[in-house]
């Protein structure tokens, strides 16, 4: 019972983070533009990357989509540390591992609602 709280609080929050993430890609915030940019992406890119990080973290709600938003997510914060890596910035490719693990751990958690 408690693990299930606790998997759903850890739920919430990747979902929040997914959501401002996602809208800070959206909008054409400048340290997007500028990290994303680093990757060779431009601001057409970033805002689709936006969505699709908008759309990974609802799916994250959903015991049906639960894996998928999940896998989704995950797959933007390695890009998003392979862009790190790629301009020899350790520190913040380091920085991203920890929301990487949060989406890991809540797959092998499962959905708290799923029977």
């Amino acid at each position: 019972m408690i693990g299930k709280w606790i998997n759903g609080c850890l739920i919430l929050a990747a979902v929040y983070m997914g959501l401002k993430q996602g809208y800070a890609m959206y909008s054409g915030k400048p340290e997007m533009l500028e990290l994303f940019g680093k990757g060779g992406f431009g601001p057409v890119g970033v805002k689709i990357n936006g969505i699709i990080t908008l759309l990974a973290a609802l799916l994250i709600l959903f015991p049906r989509t639960f894996v998928w938003g999940n896998f989704i997510m995950a797959a933007g914060i390695l890009l998003i540390t392979c862009i790190q890596l790629t301009n020899s910035n350790v520190k913040g490719a380091l920085i991203e591992l920890p929301f990487l693990l949060l989406n890991l751990v809540i797959i092998y958690l499962r959905h708290p609602l799923k029977s």
